[in-house]
């Protein structure tokens, strides 16, 4: 199986290096790494269209390179997809690991979640691997102290048993494992934030210039059995399976119900000539 691995802290991240030997002596596995070259976080599904890319090749130092970008995570597995590395081509992205969560709707701003979704908007299998620093934090941003042993050796016994997973055509993997010996896996749905946001003036410049602040504190619903942020902050890796289709369905259902096309009927009115 050829697999890309990639990132959103940077192609010199620890994560990535545990995950990247983890990954490399496993049999029939072709493994290439293209990942930023500095952090990228909270990037989301962001692209670069605006600029050409710079695409450095990294020697790993033992016998391997890999290939650092200027863009972001999603160019990444873009570039892989459009040929960077001669005669590659992806059979399965694994995005990690992240140094800290990415629980609940902090997926939505995750570099890391987005490569695994560019995989799976290719056509392609993807895996989001995230884990929780030592202090248990529960959102993405970047805390000390960091394990990535188990999640390492987790990701790559799912990738050796992929083919035999039920996961539907379409979906990728988020994973996340907490910041002690885990308990246990939880396929777990994604869980409800509390966002604990303020304003916070930092300074004043010239020319009515302010600094602020905008991000706070974050939470989670503690009543909500069966999320990924309850299982992770039980002790439990949690493994929640995504797909991109973002359509209400029920709201479609709806929306059909109601008479939308007599709204054109009136507008088109507005602007005849009198």
């Amino acid at each position: 199986m050829r697999v890309l691995l990639t990132n959103d802290d940077g192609i010199e991240a620890g994560g990535l290096q545990a995950l990247r030997k983890a990954l490399l002596p496993l049999p029939g596995i072709q493994l290439a790494v293209i990942a930023p070259d500095g952090n990228r976080s909270a990037m989301a599904r962001s692209i670069t269209t605006r600029r050409p890319l710079w695409v450095q090749e990294v020697d790993f130092g033992d016998g391997t390179v890999g290939y650092a970008t200027d863009g972001t995570p999603v160019d990444c597995v873009r570039l892989a997809r459009l040929g960077l590395i001669e005669g590659f081509e992806a059979e399965l992205v694994v995005s990690g690991i992240n140094h800290g969560s990415n629980l609940g709707d902090d997926i939505t701003y995750s570099g890391t979640v987005a490569a695994a979704l560019e995989a799976i908007v290719l056509g392609l299998p993807g895996i989001a691997v995230s884990q929780q620093s030592s202090a248990r934090e529960l959102d993405f941003r970047r805390g000390a102290g960091f394990d990535f042993s188990v999640a390492a050796a987790f990701t790559a016994r799912l990738v050796v048993e992929l083919e035999t997973v039920p996961l539907p055509s379409g979906t990728l993997l988020n994973i996340n494992v907490p910041g002690t010996q885990p308990l246990g896996v939880e396929v777990a749905r994604l869980g409800k934030r509390v966002y604990i946001d303020e304003l916070a003036l930092i300074d004043e410049g010239s020319e009515g210039r302010r600094l602020y602040r905008i991000y706070g504190d974050a939470s989670y619903e503690r009543d909500e059995t069966g999320t990924d942020l309850v299982a992770v902050a039980e002790g439990k890796i949690a493994v929640t399976p995504i797909h991109f289709d973002l359509t209400d369905h029920e709201g479609m259902t709806a929306l059909q119900r109601y008479d939308l096309a007599r709204l054109i009927e009136p507008a088109a009115s507005e602007v005849e000539p009198s």
